[in-house]
């Protein structure tokens, strides 16, 4: 179901207890909540604002987009996330869509509330997971993902040239310089299976958060996975080799895994540059994932 609301308000983002009021209304008169609900504000994302609807249907979630963030390594769109989360509807791995629409220049997703707890450990589970996501024979209009160390150094330098603090150019003296040419297998990629974004519940683990998929390379998903600074962010600390090691193997994929070391001198590259970006734009605490990144170079 997709819900066109006209002449909305400009959305109340300071306001982040409950969705603003137009919103709710619509809401109720369309069937989707009922009139005493509540919502229940959840933590953890960093650009969305997420509510849990309570009333006496099983639990939902209404995220509301916010339209004037620009992130460079991360997308927001949230008719990507819609049109994901109705593609792998039959997986099992991704919360039940219900609805979406826009509200004045913003939009927002409406999908059942997947339980569980955001994931901390066996990191062997997250490589099957992401290996069963890349294997799915998915057909969806999304952008193309980075693909091979080119692109790779240009999304980078396009990071850098946002950074103002002399940390950039210490970082543009590291830039690697082995080539990796694009592969040809492009799958569905997550974009962003950081450990914030994986729930884990006696079923199984849940994928949320599809608002950056691309068509691209499965390495992607893979660094983002085992970056050192989004591990420190969501986790409080980076992977042990051991932890990684298991993780590699799990995938079974001795040739992405060739890939993905191959290129992963790159992803801490880009990685440092967007901890950088982060940590220059009101996010301080992406200054240790710089510096834990820039130690994985």
């Amino acid at each position: 179901m997709t819900i066109q609301i006209r002449n909305a308000p400009v959305s109340q983002l300071s306001v982040p207890t409950a969705p603003p009021p137009g919103l709710s209304d619509q809401l109720v008169e369309s069937g989707l909540i009922a009139k005493d609900a509540q919502f229940e504000t959840l933590y953890g994302g960093r650009t969305n604002q997420v509510w849990k609807v309570l009333d006496a249907e099983p639990d939902r979630v209404l995220k509301f987009y916010r339209s004037s963030l620009q992130n460079p390594l991360f997308r927001n769109d949230a008719q990507l996330e819609a049109a994901c989360l109705h593609a792998l509807a039959a997986t099992g791995f991704v919360p039940r869509l219900r609805a979406s629409g826009r509200f004045g220049p913003d939009r927002w997703v409406f999908y059942d509330h997947a339980a569980g707890t955001p994931w901390r450990e066996g990191t062997a589970q997250v490589a099957e997971l992401l290996h069963n996501l890349h294997t799915q024979e998915v057909v969806l209009e999304v952008p193309k993902g980075c693909n091979g160390s080119v692109d790779l150094d240009h999304h980078g330098t396009r990071i850098l040239k946002g950074c103002r603090s002399e940390l950039s150019a210490v970082l543009a003296d590291c830039k690697p310089g082995t080539q990796v040419p694009p592969t040809p297998r492009v799958c569905l990629i997550h974009g962003d299976p950081v450990a914030g974004n994986i729930l884990v519940s006696s079923a199984g683990l849940t994928l949320i958060d599809w608002q950056c998929p691309a068509m691209g390379d499965p390495c992607e998903d893979l660094a983002l996975f085992l970056s050192p600074a989004m591990q420190h962010l969501y986790r409080g600390k980076a992977l042990s080799p051991e932890e990684e090691a298991t993780f590699l193997s799990a995938y079974d994929s001795p040739q992405t895994v060739r890939r993905y070391l191959a290129l992963k001198p790159w992803y801490n590259w880009r990685m440092a540059a967007y901890c950088l970006w982060r940590a220059e734009n009101g996010a301080p605490a992406y200054r240790a994932g710089f510096d834990l990144e820039v130690a994985a170079l």
